[in-house]
This record gives structure tokens, C-alpha cells and sequence, in this order.
């Protein structure tokens, strides 16, 4: 089945069905007001942010108050906002296409996303009407700057064994809140965090806790690896007395606030990283031409072309991942009332309609972000190891992005446990899915195997028997754990990897063949190239983590008899990824910078 442009698409559901490449969203699509925006951003950042770096970077809280200001005087602050409390009130895809292209900004970028994310967005979507009086206007022009205090020295991914209590007075006017939160962006400026506490050692809770609140206090600064330029503290909670009217959304229902929050951190997150990619592919390739080794640039050497072909590839299959995602929660978002009370509640739970597809987003975005960033440092040699040089900054505050929003692996293993649940629920015709691949398998033969007739057809088979490979192990999971798959992290690994490149494939395919029905096989080579390597390679990841599952599974002749019907979905002809990765390669150099 082929989805249609006005028809409900369920999260997860690319995984059964197929989707139309003209109905799917790729940054080729942007508005005029969305591209207007981002040249708004980056003029931003070269005006005022590159000339100041290395004073941002010492940690001058002042200077980065200021120029968070200036941001919010242009509107960056409150893209998210309903305009009914000083915001903009656009939409998602203009958030994210600023969260692309802040992140050029290094440091900084965090502080101010941080701010405009998930330092204001839990008041917008979850606050009653006099926390957003209260608090929305000052957020969206930066008289007031947001944190998000979740994390605790015990409880990092496991974000629900919070040890921090809250603790209603007997005349019930205030909560007395004790406990510390660490690794708190922003905490040495903010004017407010967001935190959770345990009421009565027991109901989850989000509260909006001033600065100034007694019993308040902040630890030192944290000495990192990377993201200098930010300042990260813990919170410390001893007695504090937090107002009654400051406890925001329900008693108890602290875990939606927080989870919710992430679905939609993860996605910019995701965008962040391919705007450091792009940056790292264009530091890249503008010293490969003019660093000269044996009497010639090495960007004319084989292997830093290979390198420069695989860092454009990566990001292009992120970026078409991060704006397919943000065009899908942004269509089923886009008919609620941003003046009704409720709509902010209305958003947090159609952000969560496709909560696999941000943690998808996250996972391989961080993931092509390291790779990019380890090859940045190689091609600049020994000068990428020296801060002098751009390549230092990249890697060192590259990494963080893997332990952001949730750590990979507990992404990892949402993906496929936010699927089977749904599945259970009936919202996602998965284990039908499941069954009938497992039955197909049994009269398959290769020779029925044909690629479509068309441009990329080779590429739409290879497609259509992934999704055939992965539902095949997971139907075999399924049958063999049942209810036990939970404690199988391993399998669950396996099954998150291949859903992952499963939307990877389909992203990168669909935004090419979209391409070429609009503008044309020619207009459109350079995706098509990079399509045709990475389905190439990542059909071949598939075998072996379909091969890895299945050995996990079973044994003797019941893995035979699986291994012999995969083989049969497993044969291809590869491409010469060789001569498309120079042809790539050629024209990012002559570009010098990423295009497709």
C-alpha cells in the first residue's frame, strides 16, 4: 500500500507499507519565509558570533546573555511560541531549519537551543494559561532564560528512579523540594528550570522553579571535553520552597512532560548534527584543496575523495531523514488552534505519533556526525589535532550528541519497544505485517525478484526486500521470545538497527526519486549517486544484522532453514561505489562545500 498526501501516516508505519516520493517533504521544499529564516540565522551568526567565539568559548556568561537577546530581538527565540504570548507561533519545519543552521555557532548554539527548546517549550505545551502569561513572553525575548533540570547523579537514562522529593506544606502553598539534578545546561544564567521531583516520594512531577527560590543553589562548573562555551552545573535542591501554582501540568504525569519533551529534542538534535556535518564536509574539503603533499592538493588523491564522498553521503541521508520527520509531526500538527489552551497538549501528543521516527533521527544523525567529525580531523592531518584549527572544535563538541536526549542505546531500544507496544494496542498492524512475511517466505523464489522499470528501480527492490528481511526477523523474535523479547537487549539492538536503516534507505530514495520527477534525471545525478552507494552498503549491513539475529535466535537446522530464506531475499549486484564516490567527491570539491 502506497500512502497518499491527505491520508493519516502512523509513526513506525514505513516499516509496512510504502510512501509516495512526491508526498514526502525534503529541504528542497522549503518556503520562501522558511529559507528567509535561515539566511536570518546565519547572517546572525556570522555578524555576531563568529567574530566573539574564543570569549564565548572562555565562558563570558555576559556576552552570551547578550547575544542570546540580540537572537530573540530577531525572532530566534520564539519560532515555538504562540503568538498570543509574544511568539512567532511558525512551524516546526522553520524550528528545525534554524536548529540546522545554529549549530554553526558551536557553543553557543546550545545555550540558545537549549533556552528555546526545552527550556521554554514544557510552559508552552504544558503550562496553564497564567504560567504562559507568566512566563512566555520573557522566554521568547530572553529577559528570562530557560533550563531543563532533569537528569540526577543516579538516575541518567533511567530518568523515572529520581531520588529528588516534593513535599506539600500543611496550609498547601508551597512544595518543599529536595534533591540534585546534574549536568544542567544553562543553570549558570538561567532565570528558571524545569525540573522533576517525586510528590510524596512517589508521583513523578514537573515544576517551574525560579532562580531566586530559597533553598536554591548551584554546583561548580563542569570541566568537558567539548562544548566549552556552555556552562554546565547541578542543581541543588535543599529545602526548597516552590510555590503551589509552580508545579506545572498534573501530579503524577512529570513523565509525560519530560518524554514528550525528548521526542521533539531528539529531532532538532538530529538537524544540529547535519548542520556540523555540513559545516565539518565544508572545512573539509576547502583545506583538502589547498593542502599540497607529493606536488599536488590532496584533494585530488583517491582516498581523501572517498572520505569527502562518504561524509556528503551520510549527511544527505540525515538531512532527508530530520525534514521528512519534522514535515510528518509538522502535517498532523498544523490543524490545531494555536489560540485554544489546549494546544499545546494537543502538539506534545502528536509530536508522540512519530516518537520512533525522532529517536531514529537522533541515533543516525549523531552517529554520521562522528563520522563526519573523525574524518574532518584525518583529512587535516596533524593540524586537526591542534585547536587552532577548526577540526579540534568539531570533534571534541561532536561527541556529546551520542549521550544527548537520551543515550543511543536506550534509543536503541525505545525503537523497537515503542513498535511491539503499539502493535499490542492495535495502532500498528505490525505483527500481521510480521506473519504474512514470515508465511511469503515459504513459496519465495529469487526469480520473482524484479526491479521496477524506472529510474533508481534496482534501488526500489533493494528497498522492498529489507523490509521484507526485517520484518522476517522480527516476526522470528517475536515467535521465539514473546513476551520475554524485552530482556533480549541484544536482539532488540539488532532490530533497532535494521528499522533504523530501513528509514534511512527509504528517506535518502524517496527525496532523489522526487528529484527526478520534478527536475529531471540530470538535475538530479548528484542524489541519485549518493543513493546508489548508500543503499549499495547499507543492503549489505542488513544481511549481516539479519544474519547476527538469526544466530542469536536459533541454531542447527532450524537457522539453516532461516539462513537459506534469507539468502534469497539477499542477492544483488553491487554498484561501483568507486567511480560514483569520485563522481561525488568532484563535485563537492568544485563546490566547495555540501550540495546535492
Amino acid at each position: 500500500m502506497t500512502t497518499t498526501h491527505d491520508e493519516f501516516v502512523a509513526g513506525g508505519s514505513f516499516l509496512i507499507r510504502d510512501t509516495s516520493a512526491l508526498d514526502v517533504f525534503t529541504p528542497e521544499d522549503l518556503s520562501e519565509e522558511q529559507r528567509m529564516m535561515r539566511k536570518l540565522t546565519h547572517e546572525f551568526i556570522e555578524a555576531e558570533i563568529k567574530p566573539k567565539a574564543e570569549r564565548i568559548e572562555h565562558q563570558d556568561w555576559d556576552l552570551t546573555l547578550t547575544l542570546i537577546r540580540k537572537a530573540g530581538e530577531l525572532g530566534l527565540l520564539s519560532v515555538d511560541i504562540p503568538t498570543k504570548y509574544g511568539g512567532l507561533g511558525l512551524d516546526l519545519i522553520t524550528s528545525t531549519v534554524i536548529a540546522e543552521q545554529m549549530t554553526e555557532a558551536g557553543s553557543f548554539a546550545i545555550s540558545l537551543l537549549d533556552h528555546s527548546g526545552i527550556g521554554s517549550l514544557p510552559i508552552a505545551w504544558f503550562g496553564n494559561a497564567e504560567q504562559k502569561a507568566r512566563y512566555l513572553p520573557l522566554l521568547a525575548t530572553g529577559a528570562k532564560i530557560g533550563s531543563y533540570a532533569l537528569t540526577e547523579p543516579g538516575s541518567g537514562s533511567d530518568a523515572l528512579s529520581a531520588k529528588t522529593k516534593a513535599v506539600l506544606s500543611s496550609d498547601a502553598t508551597f512544595y518543599t523540594l529536595n534533591g540534585t539534578k546534574q549536568f544542567i545546561t544553562n543553570a549558570g544564567f538561567a532565570d528558571l528550570y524545569i525540573t522533576y521531583a517525586k510528590v510524596d516520594g512517589e508521583k513523578f512531577t514537573a515544576f517551574i522553579i525560579d532562580k531566586d527560590t530559597p533553598g536554591v543553589t548551584l554546583g561548580p562548573e563542569e570541566k568537558k571535553m567539548g562544548i566549552k562555551g556552555t556552562s554546565t552545573r547541578s542543581v541543588v535542591l535543599e529545602n526548597a520552597r516552590v510555590p503551589v501554582e509552580n508545579l506545572l501540568y498534573e501530579i503524577g504525569k512529570g513523565h509525560k512532560v519530560a518524554f514528550d519533551l525528548l521526542n521533539i529534542g531528539r529531532l532538532k538534535l538530529g538537524a544540529g548534527c547535519v548542520g556540523l556535518c555540513k559545516l565539518a564536509l565544508r572545512e573539509s574539503v576547502r583545506y583538502a584543496k589547498q593542502r599540497t603533499q607529493f606536488g599536488q592538493p590532496i584533494a585530488s588523491f583517491g582516498l581523501i575523495q572517498k572520505k569527502l564522498a562518504e561524509m556528503a553521503i551520510r549527511t544527505y541521508v540525515a538531512e532527508s531523514m530530520v525534514y521528512r520527520t519534522a514535515a510528518l509531526i509538522e502535517r498532523l500538527a498544523s490543524g490545531i488552534d494555536q489560540e485554544d489552551e489546549q494546544a499545546g497538549l494537543e502538539t506534545a501528543k502528536r509530536v508522540e505519533e512519530y516518537a520512533v521516527e525522532c529517536s531514529i533521527n537522533k541515533i543516525y544523525a549523531s552517529e554520521a556526525l562522528d563520522y563526519v567529525a573523525d574524518e574532518t580531523v584525518q583529512i587535516f592531518g596533524g593540524y586537526g589535532y591542534i585547536a587552532d584549527f577548526p577540526a579540534e572544535r568539531i570533534y571534541r563538541d561532536a561527541r556529546i550528541n551520542r549521550l544527548f536526549e537520551g543515550t543511543n542505546e536506550i534509543n536503541r531500544l525505545l525503537i523497537p519497544a515503542t513498535l511491539f507496544r503499539r502493535a499490542l494496542q492495535g495502532r500498528l498492524p505490525l505483527f500481521t505485517a510480521t506473519q504474512k512475511a514470515l508465511a511469503d517466505l515459504l513459496s519465495y523464489r529469487s526469480s520473482q525478484e524484479e526491479a521496477p522499470a524506472g529510474h533508481l528501480g534496482e534501488q526500489i527492490r533493494l528497498l522492498q526486500a529489507a523490509k521484507k528481511i526485517a520484518l522476517m526477523i522480527s516476526g522470528a523474535a517475536v515467535q521465539k521470545y514473546r513476551e520475554r523479547l524485552q530482556d533480549e537487549q541484544e536482539i532488540l539492538v539488532v532490530l533497532s538497527d535494521l528499522t533504523i536503516e530501513l528509514f534511512a534507505m527509504e528517506s535518502a530514495l524517496l527525496r532523489a526519486l522526487k528529484s527526478v520527477e520534478r527536475d529531471g534525471e540530470g538535475a538530479a545525478e548528484s542524489k541519485s549517486d549518493m543513493v546508489k552507494v548508500y543503499i549499495n552498503d547499507a543492503f549489505a549491513r542488513i544481511e549481516l544484522l539479519a544474519r547476527e539475529g538469526l544466530a542469536a535466535m536459533e541454531e542447527g537446522d532450524t537457522l539453516r532453514t532461516q539462513l537459506s530464506a534469507l539468502k534469497k531475499l539477499t542477492r544483488y549486484t553491487p554498484v561501483n561505489t568507486t567511480r560514483l564516490r569520485r563522481a561525488i567527491a568532484t563535485r563537492i570539491i568544485d563546490a566547495e562545500e555540501y550540495r546535492v
